[in-house]
């Protein structure tokens, strides 16, 4: 199983939009990854590890796929639409990570 984390860094300008992440940019997501998506949840970034420290990632978005393979064929299609959403709900450039599953 792998995981892909779409994860957004925060900073003094970025603006993010958690209710159209969560019920727009989701769900548009899922419906269109169909079978091949196994999972996902968000993360909405609170705090970093000291008091009053700004969280380094103001949210996070994880999909489980089986396989990098099936991520691809089910993602590339749809590339340009899932992408061309970002600026709806942010200004932060959202980092991609592809992790194998461990535990």
């Amino acid at each position: 199983m792998i995981k892909v984390s779409v994860i957004y860094p925060n900073g003094p300008d970025i603006n993010f939009d958690i209710d159209y992440y969560c019920n727009t940019h989701v769900p548009m997501v899922v419906e269109i990854l169909g079978d091949a998506l196994k999972a996902g949840n968000v993360d909405s970034g609170l705090a970093g590890g000291t008091p009053g420290e700004e969280a380094a990632f103001i949210a996070m978005g994880h999909l489980t796929f089986n396989s990098v393979e099936e991520f691809q064929k089910a993602f590339a299609p749809h590339a340009e639409k899932i992408m061309g959403d970002v600026p709806n709900y942010t200004n932060s450039e959202p980092i991609i990570q592809i992790s194998e599953i461990k535990i």
